[in-house]
């Protein structure tokens, strides 16, 4: 568990971090460089989903290996699947990241929403619905790992 007092909004106890794949973890999906490390590193914190539509079928090969649950979504209406995870889990104890418009009512309902802009860019109302933004994954997951840097983001 990750656990973060932040000045004027509380106590975050985060237990799960759920992500997007495609343009959040991944280019053309293929894992971004640094991705597989900070991943694995926070797994000793908190228990990690990857949710993807799998576009280009690489999601399982890059995730291999590493301390993550990978869900691959069906077809459909993918915003209210991800939604639908993360209130499964519990959404005050998640963290979700993401970057697409399907990411927008996931990061709206955890207890800490990351949109990342990447290089595959955000969706407006992705950035909208997040707490913080961040330029790229791997600031996002360093704000994770160097928990005092969300305090300096989000505190009142």
């Amino acid at each position: 568990m990750l656990t973060v007092d932040v000045p004027g909004r509380g106590t975050l106890g985060l237990e799960y971090l759920v992500l997007d794949y495609n343009g959040t973890l991944s280019l053309d999906g293929r894992l971004l460089p640094g991705v597989a490390g900070a991943l694995a590193g926070l797994s000793a914190a908190l228990r990690i989903h990857v949710l993807t539509a799998d576009t280009f079928g690489l999601a399982a090969e890059g995730l291999s290996g590493l301390p993550v649950g990978l869900t691959v979504m069906p077809p459909g209406n993918q915003a209210a699947g991800k939604l639908a995870f993360v209130t499964a889990l519990g959404p005050s104890a998640v963290c979700a990241i993401g970057n697409g418009l399907n990411d927008a009512p996931m990061l709206s309902a955890a207890a800490l929403g990351v949109a990342v802009i990447g290089p595959e860019g955000a969706g407006q109302k992705t950035l909208m619905a997040a707490d913080v933004v961040c330029p790229d994954i791997s600031s996002a997951l360093s704000l994770l790992s160097n928990p005092l840097r969300l305090v300096a983001t989000l505190r009142d």
